[in-house]
């Protein structure tokens, strides 16, 4: 059963919610790493511990705020989908996503079972990058 307007209209409240949000946080993140300086984070008399201890605080604001920028283009992409009527219908068998599904995840692309597909298949345990 396709979406009814009323449903569609939730779930683009509850994203242009969500894309608000995230655009705050972005911009406050953004602002944040231009004004983090190292010797701030590091304090003024740096060791080594001071500097890995720094350059991990700064990795993991910037994991931050990749994730927050790729969050904002999954929910600017459901946006554009709702735009171009394609929005809850999975991206790889075409059936239509629950919408239970959806008002957990209104960014969703993919139903449950092919999520969960898609995530044994590809989606591979984080690998340290330092």
């Amino acid at each position: 059963m396709a979406l009814t307007p009323k449903q569609l209209d939730e779930l683009k409240r509850a994203l242009t919610k969500r894309r608000e949000a995230l655009e705050a946080e972005t911009h406050a993140d953004a602002a944040k790493a231009r004004e983090d300086v190292f010797s701030q984070t590091a304090g003024p008399v740096a060791d080594s511990g001071d500097e890995a201890t720094a350059d991990l605080i700064s990795d993991v604001e910037n994991a931050e705020l990749s994730r927050d920028l790729q969050e904002l283009r999954e929910v600017d992409a459901a946006l554009a989908r709702m735009g171009q009527g394609s929005y809850g219908t999975c991206i790889d068998c075409r059936s239509e996503i629950d919408l239970e599904r959806l008002r957990r995840e209104p960014a969703a692309r993919r139903c449950f079972a092919c999520q969960s597909a898609y995530e044994r298949k590809f989606v591979q345990p984080g690998k340290p990058t330092l």
